[in-house]
């Protein structure tokens, strides 16, 4: 997965490796726990290796602070690399409803295709309705053997994964009936910036009538 989102985002600009870091730590939250430098240099030698990624030395002037000789080296996606991207951005397996795969792929849904974007939802659902049940099931059958503070734990688990359900289902929805997600302008597939401009008259909410002024 960090091979996807190391990817991703040198598609959308070249970085040294301090600025990767810190955009993969921004971007994917909850999956920064695998973002040391000792597992990131490993994995950008390895995508060079298989030519999907290069790298240049930058303006010395450019180099951002704190940061070893290694920060003088800016990586690049190659043309090899943006068709590995776009290979990955397409995989809609199970390893795609984990945590930490679902992070990932749901970073980047914005350059997915709403097929696989539906795919990849509904797989999760799937994944964390069975983490529900499960979670059911302890609290039905061992929730008088179990302390406070575990009991506790098992119910905070079972109503994340309710939560997560519920937008799950929204988002679903929203893919199926090819709108955005809540909060987003326009409609999927389409940036807000291209919206055609009736369209968003027609979103815009009316304003109430002022009374006219005189002017002076």
């Amino acid at each position: 997965m960090l091979e996807l989102a190391i990817l991703g985002l040198l598609q959308e600009t070249p970085m040294h490796g301090y600025e990767l870091r810190k955009e993969l730590v921004t971007k994917l939250g909850t999956f920064r726990a695998a973002i040391s430098y000792g597992t990131l240099y490993p994995t950008l030698k390895r995508l060079q290796t298989a030519g999907w990624i290069t790298e240049t030395e930058s303006d010395p002037s450019m180099i951002p602070p704190m940061t070893s000789k290694r920060g003088r080296v800016v990586y690049k996606i190659t043309a090899d690399g943006k068709e590995r991207f776009a290979d990955l951005l397409a995989q809609a397996g199970p390893e795609t409803y984990d945590d930490a795969g679902f992070g990932v792929h749901f970073a980047f849904f914005s350059r997915t295709d709403r097929a696989t974007r539906l795919r990849i939802l509904e797989g999760r659902r799937r994944r964390i309705e069975e983490r529900r049940e499960g979670l059911r099931d302890v609290l039905s059958r061992a929730a008088g053997r179990l302390d406070a503070y575990t009991l506790e734990l098992q119910r905070h688990g079972l109503d994340a994964c309710e939560r997560e359900v519920r937008w799950l289902e929204e988002l679903i929805t929203n893919e199926r009936s090819g709108r955005a997600p809540a909060g987003s302008a326009g409609t999927l597939d389409i940036p807000a910036a291209e919206q055609p401009r009736e369209r968003a008259a027609e979103d815009a909410s009316p304003e109430t009538p002022r009374p006219q002024q005189d002017r002076p």
